[in-house]
């Protein structure tokens, strides 16, 4: 059966991932479009192996189906997809990726006319088209093709501050992870101070036999190269760049949480942005919370996924929204989770404060107080997601001797202790997981709260 999850239908490609599978949810998305009257789509993919081959057929599908499609012209990141939808008056947009699943999927991701990722009730239309629809092949069908890169890029600068990036020299590490983020930093910066090595930059259908997700081990190499050359910053986005993560000039590893921080004070305290909600996912720091309260802001928090951010953006006028899992959009510019964006915002920073990330980052948490955040992915097991459902129902009262003060219930269960800190049990909405997240106020707080999670899952 064909379900759609957090972000798009994702699948093992040869087993439910299969052209005659894609052409069906091609078909049944064209058919939901012109029931509203909408008739123009743009379709990108990834560097997986397939992505063009499915990104052909989907398309022949839309023009077979009477809508006009046009074909990106090599592998593109999923921003670029969300931008010319945006910006060229698009009435949707499709790309084909698993984004920073194993490399063995691979995904189709719906993009709505405001240039977002689809929402809940967009989706809900065509998983019920899906089921009158049969994935036949399309007629022989000649799809325009175009170049989604050089326009981003160039709207990209315009929307930051180069004359900062010419002041100052840099050294950058850029992890591609062999993804479809590659050069795009580099051509982003060109003819500024800002020298960018890259790593994992060509295109590798297996992504090296790892998930291209830049989280935990995989960060091993970019924090390895930026001490190796003395780099000021390490940037990694993951397979189709929607998706970023930061390591320090030391090497270390900048939390999510707190590069979702660093991003909302930058557009707060230096650009002047006041204008707008804040929208966080259930997942993410509550140091999100203290800026707020401190700034006059009004906060909104929203299950994980960022169609679930949108949702937010449709209603009203939304500052910035992000998740834990490096997932940050500006809406001003796009409805839309962009790694290339949160990067050039976090070295503008940089450049602003002149100091380095490292002391930026310790400079937050001497104000807001210290964070300290940890994930683990547990496989599914039916015992596990049946404890989790009783949980929901009945949740406890205290947790490894913090008593808990308020419950949340909005995507799985977030128990919040009296002192601030949390645990929170879902299930993925993208791979077969069941996540336990936490924040605390010190390691040992963080380990003795993701240990209790495990137990109360029974694992």
């Amino acid at each position: 059966m064909i379900k759609f999850g957090t972000d798009g239908w994702r699948a093992v490609i040869g087993d439910e991932f299969t052209c005659e599978n894609v052409r069906s949810v091609a078909r049944a998305h064209a058919r939901v479009l012109k029931k509203e009257g909408l008739t123009r789509v743009v379709v990108g993919y990834d560097r997986r192996f397939l992505s063009e081959t499915f990104a052909s057929e989907t398309a022949k599908v839309m023009v077979d189906e009477g809508l006009n499609a046009m074909l990106s012209d090599e592998p593109c990141t999923t921003p670029m997809v969300s931008f010319w939808v945006k910006y060229h008056d698009f009435d949707g947009g499709v790309m084909i990726t698993a984004s920073h699943n194993p490399p063995q999927y691979n995904g189709y991701k719906i993009k709505e006319k405001f240039g977002g990722s689809a929402t809940p009730s967009f989706i809900e239309k065509v998983e019920k088209e899906l089921e009158r629809v049969e994935g036949a092949p399309a007629r022989k069908r000649k799809v325009e093709r175009a170049n989604l890169k050089k326009e981003y890029i160039k709207r990209v600068r315009d929307e930051i501050n180069l004359e900062l990036f010419r002041d100052r020299e840099l050294v950058v590490v850029h992890d591609a992870m062999y993804g479809t983020s590659a050069g795009l930093l580099s051509d982003s910066l060109r003819d500024t101070g800002v020298s960018v090595v890259g790593i994992r930059q060509y295109r590798d259908a297996l992504f090296g036999g790892k998930a291209p997700e830049p989280t935990g081990e995989n960060l091993r190499l970019l924090s390895q190269k930026v001490r190796a050359i003395g780099a000021n910053l390490g940037i990694a986005n993951d397979g189709d760049g929607d998706r970023v993560a930061f390591v320090d000039e030391r090497g270390e590893p900048v939390s999510p949480q707190l590069a979702y921080v660093l991003i909302l004070l930058h557009l707060v305290k230096h650009r002047g942005v006041r204008d707008g909600v804040v929208v966080k996912t259930v997942s993410t720091t509550y140091l999100a919370d203290r800026i707020c309260q401190e700034e006059g802001l009004e906060l909104r928090e929203v299950p994980v996924g960022f169609k679930n951010i949108n949702e937010v953006i449709l209603r009203e006028k939304v500052l910035f929204g992000g998740e834990e899992s490096g997932g940050y959009g500006v809406p001003s510019f796009l409805p839309e989770r962009d790694g290339l964006m949160a990067s050039l915002l976090i070295l503008e920073m940089i450049m602003l404060k002149d100091k380095p990330l490292s002391e930026i980052i310790g400079e937050v948490l001497r104000i807001y107080g210290e964070s300290h955040y940890g994930r683990i992915d547990l496989p599914v097991e039916d015992r596990v997601k049946e404890r989790l459902r009783e949980m929901v129902e009945n949740p406890p009262t205290s947790v490894g001797g913090w008593k808990v003060r308020d419950v949340i219930t909005v995507d799985g269960l977030k128990l919040i202790f009296e002192d601030g800190a949390w645990l929170l049990l879902r299930a993925s909405g993208t791979e077969p997981l069941v996540r336990v997240y936490g924040e605390a106020f010190s390691d040992g707080d963080l380990e003795r709260i993701l240990r209790s999670g495990m137990s109360l899952l029974g694992v």
